[in-house]
């Protein structure tokens, strides 16, 4: 059963059991919106990318992005760059895969971002969402929707982070943002770690 997050929102990563998740896939999915012009409606392409940022409390440990689609300790993996998107119907255009048996024990958060390469705003996307999924049953766990337009170019969408049980929680976030890449969001990033 998934549960649609609002901002701010928290969910656990137990199953019903009261065991752990081991893997859990974040994906990000998007349309560009249509543009009415002179001639008709035309749709630009729009390239936004997802990234994961591991952090050791609050300090940064390492990233997995477009360029590095490995951390390096093998525990976070991106499946790669989609340049356009447009899977619709709910889908993912950029997926990233967490371990989280595999997370070293010094990283207590992994954020996830979203920003626009291109320099296309919010405004110019539609249908966009984050969501987690189970890996290892592909059951969708939890979906943030990032519709809502804006003058923003990047999106902090959420975070998987050590809970005091010992597991592991997401919370929505879903902060805008000033970015073209992840390192532009690292300052905007701070007040959620």
């Amino acid at each position: 059963m998934s549960v649609n997050l609002a901002k701010g929102q928290q969910v656990s990563l137990r199953k019903a059991s009261g065991e752990s998740l081991s893997v859990v896939r974040m994906g990000l999915g998007w349309r560009a919106a249509p543009k009415r012009g002179l001639f008709g409606t035309r749709t630009r392409q729009i390239d936004l990318d997802a990234s994961a940022l591991l952090y050791a409390e609050r300090t940064p440990a390492d990233v997995v992005f477009f360029q590095q689609l490995v951390s390096k300790d093998g525990s976070i993996r991106h499946t790669g760059d989609n340049l356009v998107g447009g899977a619709g119907a709910g889908g993912d255009d950029e997926s990233i895969v967490v371990d989280l048996t595999r997370i070293p024990a010094q990283i207590t958060q992994v954020v996830f971002t979203v920003s626009s390469y291109t320099g296309q705003t919010f405004a110019e996307v539609r249908h966009a969402h984050c969501r987690l999924v189970d890996e290892l049953t592909d059951q969708e766990l939890a979906r943030y929707e990032l519709d809502g337009g804006g003058a923003h170019t990047g999106q902090i969408m959420a975070k998987v982070f050590r809970d005091e049980a010992g597991g592991w929680g997401m919370r929505a976030i879903g902060a805008p943002a000033t970015a073209r890449t992840f390192q532009d969001l690292l300052p905007a990033i701070e007040p959620f770690l």
